[in-house]
């Protein structure tokens, strides 16, 4: 059961990130690599802001704000400066390597003693169940940090997709969509396209520095290398959703997101529990996402097979 709440948790966090994702690739079709240094750009400034006392909602907002300057820093590089989009990312995660450092201080930083949205949370969890270190939960014992962290992570993220849902709604998100499907026919409409890759950029950075920021406090440490890796985990988390949904609304489309990446991560904590060498963590991982690549296109081929046959 512990496994389970713990690969839920940490599903959940890297659901956001993967929130973030689909804006790039999906809406607006734009190979951002950037997330791999906002995510842990996030993570580096609230723990920092935490270690100097600073309230938490105020750290973890701040995570998001800078994962959002990044993303715009990528978009303009991009869009004013004539820079490939993949080099425009590569330039910005480069430097973002040198900046995580410089915010922390050194190659990590502990959050053991400090006080964390988590911890509050938690806090605030054993006072209104009554419950102070552990809870019995259908016959299992379970931390009330675990339950209490669990119940956090899934309102943050109803949060998240009711408010990308109703943004991307409006006018302004209808734009948006429309400049990654068609950006010729939104610049024939006199919309500033550049602007508003840009403003999708950042927004999916944003995503990025918050997932970061509520993974440091969750681990309770902050690591300079946190966030290698972090667009393939978002990327595979995107496309296994999309396979288990198929094509859908939009709003749905967010949601398998949201499934894909706790399904991916109770893939890693099973073959973890099997015995799987932990150096061999990203080996794996790249494996999943193959799968997840190729498996469409095989359902695919077998159905027009058997449409075929049957014509």
């Amino acid at each position: 059961m512990l496994l389970l709440i713990s690969a839920l948790n940490a599903g959940l966090i890297f659901a956001i990130l993967a929130l973030g994702v689909y804006i790039s690739f999906r809406v607006f079709n734009f190979p951002d690599i950037t997330p791999d240094g906002s995510f842990a750009l996030g993570g580096a400034v609230t723990t920092a802001l935490l270690v100097r006392g600073v309230d938490p909602v105020t750290a973890t907002a701040a995570g998001f704000l800078t994962g959002l300057l990044a993303g715009a820093v990528t978009g303009t590089l991009h869009t004013r400066f004539g820079i490939h989009g993949l080099l425009s990312g590569i330039l910005v995660m480069t430097a973002l390597y040198s900046i995580n450092l410089r915010i922390l201080g050194r190659s990590n930083v502990s959050l053991s003693s400090a006080s964390t949205l988590l911890k509050m949370w938690t806090t605030q969890a054993e006072r209104m169940t009554g419950y102070t270190a552990r809870c019995n939960i259908l016959g299992w014992d379970v931390g009330m940090q675990d339950i209490a962290c669990l119940t956090l992570l899934m309102l943050l993220i109803v949060l998240a997709i009711v408010t990308l849902i109703c943004f991307l709604e409006t006018k302004l998100g209808a734009a948006m969509r429309s400049c990654g499907d068609n950006p010729q026919m939104i610049r024939a409409l006199g919309v500033s396209d550049k602007t508003l890759l840009t403003a999708g950029v950042a927004l999916a950075n944003g995503f990025a520095g918050l997932s970061g920021s509520l993974l440091a406090q969750y681990q309770e440490f902050a690591d300079i290398q946190m966030g290698i890796g972090m667009v393939i985990w978002g990327l595979a988390s995107v496309i296994i959703g999309e396979s288990l949904l198929g094509p859908c609304r939009f709003g749905s489309l967010l949601t398998g997101a949201v499934f894909g990446s706790l399904l991916f991560r109770i893939l890693i904590a099973i073959a973890l529990r099997c015995g799987l060498n932990p150096n061999d963590l990203k080996l794996i991982t790249a494996f999943f996402v193959f799968v997840a690549l190729v498996a469409p296109q095989w359902t695919r081929k077998r159905k027009s097979i058997k449409a075929a046959e049957h014509a």
